[in-house]
């Protein structure tokens, strides 16, 4: 892998590589861009197959943290780190603590949180040695749970997908379809069964699709029939990947709105739908809620502001549309749009701020 070549060709900053022998950390740290902050992005743990393959997964991440924190409106940049071993059994606090150590070292440009692979416990081993790090204990200052708040996010950004499908975003007897029924998926049924939705649900675990029927009085179907469902809005809220061309032709809903990452197969599946008129509310937008909550914490968490922020994904949702129509695009594009201007704003601001800063000086 050239990895210059690759860093100049997607524009990254930094690629950091840790190590520690004695915990046997070995972790990647990788920055795309910081023209609107600090990098913020998770540790990923994973027992990868090759050094390559957790590089290349450590700049695809730190990439989409960069778009995912633009379009949230935050100010941070993005960025991602990944620790090669097996989060079942190569754990231990001096693998964490040191890792803290390397964070601290970069000064404050990369900002960590929990991922795959990780936990709250691990992040306050983290936090021993660095304050830049997010997601730790409540009795830290943390804002706890990111479950409830990201559903939070996925329905007002639901409701703002529907006001462009149907010309009201009142979710009362819509039918909505929702693949995997996990605690974020669940939290979101709640909110739609409060405001008149009918819900169809489908999960590989049984006891997860009980809940929501015994609380809901959701429909369930097998998880190779929610797609095909006679349903308004289609909720993917477990794997990605799940538009595709075998799924694509069973789709009957005129939205897709849901908290799963990554739901595209790839490009053309947005180019296709977007051709069937069905509206899609890109996923890093509407799932971007967990990350909003989190970024609070840096400012000393306060819940009625973090939620505050996040009721804002339905404007974000909104104008997403607007792009889409003013430029003829699909929506997950006008997503990367939304986000791209948003830096090429901020990023242009500064060089002008800067170049004032020196004909002031030379006129001295």
């Amino acid at each position: 892998m050239e990895i210059f070549k690759y860093m100049e060709t997607y524009d990254y900053e930094q690629l950091v590589f840790c190590q520690d022998k004695t915990s046997g950390l070995k972790a990647i740290i990788a920055i795309h861009d910081t023209t609107l902050g600090p990098a913020l992005g998770g540790t990923r743990m994973w027992n990868y197959a090759t050094e390559e393959e957790a590089i290349e997964d450590a700049l695809r991440l730190a990439k989409g943290m960069t778009y995912k924190n633009a379009a949230a409106g935050l100010n941070l940049g993005g960025g991602k780190t990944v620790i090669i071993g097996d989060p079942l059994k190569d754990k231990n606090e001096e693998m964490f603590r040191a890792f803290g150590r390397f964070i601290q070292g970069l000064n404050g440009r990369y900002i960590t949180a929990e991922d795959v692979g990780t936990t709250v416990a691990d992040m306050d081993l983290i936090h021993e040695e660095t304050n830049y790090v997010t997601g730790i204990s409540e009795a830290f200052g943390s804002s706890g749970n990111p479950s409830p708040v990201t559903a939070y996010g996925v329905y007002v950004g639901m409701k703002a997908a529907a006001k462009e499908a149907f010309g009201s975003d009142s979710l009362e007897g819509k039918t909505v379809a929702v693949q995997g029924v996990g605690n974020v998926a669940y939290t979101l049924c709640e909110y739609l069964h409060k405001e008149g939705a009918k819900l169809i649900v489908a999960d590989i675990n049984q006891a997860s699709v009980d809940r929501a029927v015994n609380a809901f009085g959701a429909v369930q179907v097998d998880v190779n029939d929610i797609y095909s469902q006679d349903a308004d809005i289609f909720a993917p809220c477990a794997l990605g990947a799940i538009i595709n061309d075998n799924t694509i032709p069973q789709l009957k809903a005129k939205v897709i709105a849901g908290s799963a990452n990554n739901q595209l197969r790839d490009t053309t599946h947005g180019d296709i739908i977007h051709e069937m008129g069905i509206v899609y509310a890109p996923d890093y937008v509407i799932n971007s809620g967990g990350v909003i909550n989190v970024a609070d914490e840096l400012y000393g968490y306060n819940a009625e502001r973090a939620m505050k922020r996040v009721a804002t994904i339905y404007d974000k949702i909104e104008r997403i549309f607007e792009i889409s129509k003013r430029d003829g695009v699909p929506s997950y594009v006008a997503a990367d749009r939304l986000a791209e201007e948003r830096i090429a704003r901020v990023s242009k601001s500064r060089s002008q701020f800067l170049q004032n800063g020196k004909h002031i000086l030379n006129g001295r």
